[in-house]
């Protein structure tokens, strides 16, 4: 469930709003224990995930680095790569 939780930090272009609420609902998924939550609960979980999301962007945007930004595409080619070795089939000796 938390594979679905990014770094936000540090991006050209930076983290867009639906993001940061992605990583959101991630998270509070994740604490509740619950990917859809009933209706009696609806309510305390929405509001958890607006909290979440705007704790994230108050964290983002005070962060500072000295580093260079990293680049999406870059990143995202690093994960499938990282991916296809972790997921491909282990080949056994006969």
């Amino acid at each position: 469930m938390c594979r679905n939780i990014h770094t936000l930090h540090n991006f050209e272009p930076p983290a867009t709003e639906d993001e940061v609420e992605a990583a959101a609902l991630q998270y509070v998924r994740k604490i509740s224990g619950s990917t859809k939550p009933s209706q009696a609960n609806q309510a305390a979980f929405d509001q958890a995930v607006a909290e979440v999301a705007a704790a994230t962007s108050r964290l983002l945007a005070g962060l500072t680095t000295n580093a260079p930004p990293k680049d999406r595409e870059a990143e995202a080619a690093k994960a499938r790569a990282r991916a296809q070795i972790r997921y491909s089939p282990v080949t056994r000796p006969a």
